[in-house]
């Protein structure tokens, strides 16, 4: 007869191995390609992990790492699996209401703009905020510097190629972000794609960044980072928001997804609410 501590103790023996299975395989991974994932929230890595093994028909993680150690396409797959890629045009369009009629207002008397849109996946939220400040006629002097770590996701970003059956909801999406025009005017398509327009991505920069490994590159008055930070652990979140409040200047903005919050980063008391229910801040000191 089993008794229930022998199970339970099972259960543990189980879910020890299974986390040092992870903790080698982000090893690995970290070894092999520079990029960091262990302090990633384990959960949401553990969810990619399985989808994978399942994909490739494996009964272990190890069996797994074993795949990557060996297989360099292998290793890229795992790292496209790892990151973060979903993304809408104007996604909550509440925020960039919000931000059109609360943040826009004090920038106008900027000689110029730089904005840093941080985990831009495929770019739909970087041509929202291009479509935004071209409306409000401040994108001559505005550069975008559109970031990511998975070099894959910004090569589509850089051609502003979106499916065409998602446009219906961009439009919406627009629309209810306060829109001042057709949202029709600023692509043309054909049966299956949207193509934007290529002058929106004259002020945009596009490059591959790391937020977990690497440091500050310029000086911005926005910054925009969506939907990331809740896949990181609170010590990585206070690391990345420590990297933001460097790289802000005085009286920066700063952007945040709305599952997302300072209430519990230590640098908090550094920043003024702008908006709590749109998770927009100031930089204050």
């Amino acid at each position: 007869m089993t008794h229930q501590s022998d199970f339970n103790s099972n259960l543990d023996r189980t879910t020890e191995l299974t986390d040092l299975e992870i903790d080698l395989l982000l090893k690995a991974v970290f070894r092999l390609s520079g990029y960091d994932f262990r302090l990633y929230n384990r959960s949401s890595i553990s969810r990619r992990i399985q989808n994978r093994m399942k994909v490739s028909n494996l009964s272990t993680i190890t069996e797994l790492t074993n795949m990557i150690i060996h297989d360099e396409d292998y290793l890229h797959q795992i790292l496209n699996d790892f990151s973060i890629n979903v993304t809408e045009m104007f996604r909550n369009p509440s925020f960039f209401k919000a931000f059109r009629n609360e943040v826009i207002p004090k920038l106008r008397d900027n000689a110029e703009i730089r904005i840093w849109h941080a985990g831009c996946a495929t770019g739909e939220e970087v041509f929202s905020m291009a479509i935004l400040m071209e409306e409000e006629g401040l994108m001559e002097k505005t550069v975008i510097y559109a970031t990511d770590m998975n070099e894959d996701v910004l090569e589509k970003a850089k051609n502003g190629v979106f499916p065409i059956h998602k446009m219906q909801a961009y439009t919406k999406n627009y629309q209810l972000a306060g829109g001042k025009e057709s949202f029709s005017q600023y692509y043309n398509t054909d049966r299956q794609y949207a193509y934007f327009h290529k002058s929106l991505l004259k002020n945009i920069i596009f490059a591959q960044h790391n937020l977990v490994t690497d440091q500050s590159f310029n000086e911005f008055h926005i910054i925009i980072c969506r939907n990331v930070l809740i896949y990181f652990t609170q010590r990585l979140q206070n690391q990345v928001h420590h990297l933001f409040y460097e790289s802000l200047v005085q009286g920066g903005y700063l952007g945040l997804g709305d599952k997302e919050t300072l209430r519990f980063i230590d640098i908090m008391p550094s920043y003024n609410e702008v908006n709590g229910n749109e998770r927009i801040y100031e930089k204050i000191e």
